[in-house]
């Protein structure tokens, strides 16, 4: 429907034709979402236009699709319609994955509650030489924590060109040494191995991050895939047989920390999706 001709209407008419409530509106303005085209020095009232409602209405309909705010600013802003269609249908897709692996956490759960064997993840064991790493240790909360603290760490090691260890000990990986939530900071540790005779003089020209040594070690693991299509159901499943398979082969986990390792060159956030193998180190 067309909207009537109208130059400027003020921040209440404009709510009431938008359907945004007034605290929506000021909250948006000072994010930079839905910014007026006109606040008054004396009042401090603010005005819309009529051609912002589109905008208003498009953001209304994406934070019901349950989309952050901040998600919501990057697709209202690009300027190729096909392209703002193709970040919702991406979004879209992860939404509906993760409610999929909702689901299989919660037959799990039934399952387990009701006295029966649920098969998950296939669990693989692997040896793990000692080994030295470069370490970013953070508490942090959320998941854009979490990705807040890897961009840091790999920002880093783009910056100084670090040497690779080959094949699997060498990969990045990310050591969860508590829960990371909206209600738990961890903290997180991302490590990087680096070869041992290099790595005090690499550490000396990175005060940023801390050097130590890990024990040689055994691991159990499952292989998740691509990093893009996870979310957190998926990885208290991948912990959830963890555990199941170490009580059903009497192992019992170490004090290494449970990780993620990502199986690719870096592993930088949204948008690069290396694959990803959650690991709990085991004692003796």
């Amino acid at each position: 429907m067309r909207e009537p001709a109208v130059d400027v209407m003020n921040i209440g008419e404009f709510a009431g034709r938008s359907r945004l409530s007034l605290k929506a509106l000021r909250l948006y303005d000072e994010l930079g979402l839905l910014v007026p085209v006109r606040v008054d020095e004396s009042s401090g009232y603010r005005f819309y236009e009529a051609g912002q409602l589109e905008r208003a209405r498009l953001i209304a309909s994406l934070r019901q699709l349950g989309l952050a705010l901040a998600e919501i600013k990057v697709i209202v802003e690009l300027e190729d319609p096909a392209a703002a269609a193709r970040q919702i249908g991406a979004r879209w897709a992860q939404a509906e994955s993760e409610h999929a692996n909702r689901r299989r956490l919660a037959g799990y759960l039934v399952d387990r509650l009701s006295g029966k064997r649920s098969v998950m993840y296939d669990v693989i064991t692997r040896e793990i030489p000692p080994r030295s790493l470069l370490c970013l240790k953070a508490n942090v909360l959320g998941e854009s924590g979490s990705w807040a603290l890897g961009k840091q760490f790999i920002g880093l090691l783009r910056e100084h060109r670090l040497p690779r260890v080959e094949g699997a000990a060498g990969a990045t990986f990310c050591i969860y040494w508590g829960e990371v939530s909206d209600d738990s900071d961890g903290p997180l540790e991302w490590c990087r191995p680096v070869p041992a005779d290099e790595a005090e003089a690499l550490a000396a020209g990175m005060p940023e991050l801390t050097l130590r040594t890990e024990p040689a070690h055994r691991e159990a693991l499952v292989e998740l895939g691509a990093s893009g299509e996870l979310g957190p159901a998926q990885w208290q499943l991948a912990a959830e047989s963890l555990h199941a398979w170490a009580q059903e082969h009497h192992a019992q986990q170490s004090e290494l920390g449970m990780r993620i390792t990502y199986r690719a060159s870096e592993p930088i956030g949204p948008g690069s999706e290396p694959d990803c193998e959650f690991a709990a180190p085991l004692a003796g």
